[in-house]
């Protein structure tokens, strides 16, 4: 078995994940086996948070005309749903889950109590972190690094669409360059989008490294946190 580099992770998932090739929705066959992958984890004594986006529900952009902080509220309700669907997913394999929603519905969800969460992982089931910080104005990503953060994680599991981070959009420029390895502080001062500045902000303040890696290769996860050099390593 191979040996873990870490012990509590945080995966940072974006919801365009769990569209799959229909770019839209939930494609329940891909939840599956982003589930499956972390059972694996889960299997290896891995203690395991995740967070989810609700870009293949809902971006706060595309209320442009609406209020901005309606506009938000609509993209917490979409992580909740995806958080829904993931635990769905890991239950179906048998793994432990609790969601904690920042924003309350209890009946769907505990509250985020953060001493609550840290006792779900230490008896081993995975805790998906819905609704983002339960405020307007922050990202997802700013979610995972506040929680991150919180549940005193070794390392964010940043899973991308694409394998890395480049000085530019690879899918827009044949010449991009990908970097092995980077600074928090170089992330902000070069302006590249591994997550938004508030988020490496709280990444570069607590000490937390961040590997981006692409989810799309089956098997990415597991290598991440066994330390097999994969994707780009921002600490």
């Amino acid at each position: 078995m191979s040996e873990c580099k870490y012990k509590r992770v945080m995966l940072k998932l974006s919801g365009e994940a769990l569209a799959g090739a229909n770019g839209f929705g939930i494609d329940f066959n891909v939840a599956l086996r982003i589930a499956t992958e972390i059972k694996e984890l889960v299997d290896m004594g891995v203690e395991v948070g995740a967070v989810v986006g609700a870009g293949n529900i809902w971006r706060g952009r595309q209320g442009e005309d609406m209020d901005r902080t309606t506009a938000d509220y609509m993209g917490m309700l979409g992580t909740c749903i995806n958080a829904l669907a993931l635990q769905d997913s890991l239950e179906s394999l048998g793994v432990m889950t609790r969601v904690q929603s920042a924003i309350e519905m209890k009946e769907v969800a505990e509250p985020f109590i953060r001493r609550r969460a840290m006792r779900h992982l230490e008896k081993g089931r995975v805790v998906i972190f819905a609704a983002g910080t339960g405020n307007p104005y922050f990202s997802t990503d700013t979610a995972a690094a506040l929680r991150a953060a919180e549940i005193e994680a070794d390392v964010i599991l940043l899973a991308k669409k694409v394998d890395g981070v480049y000085d530019k959009d690879p899918h827009k420029h044949d010449d991009a360059v990908k970097f092995d390895t980077l600074s928090h502080l170089e992330v902000l001062e070069k302006g590249l989008q591994v997550m938004d500045s508030t988020a490496s902000s709280l990444c570069k303040d607590n000490n937390i490294p961040i590997i981006v890696f692409a989810l799309d290769e089956p098997g990415n996860i597991k290598k991440a946190i066994t330390g097999e050099k994969i994707g780009t390593i921002v600490s």
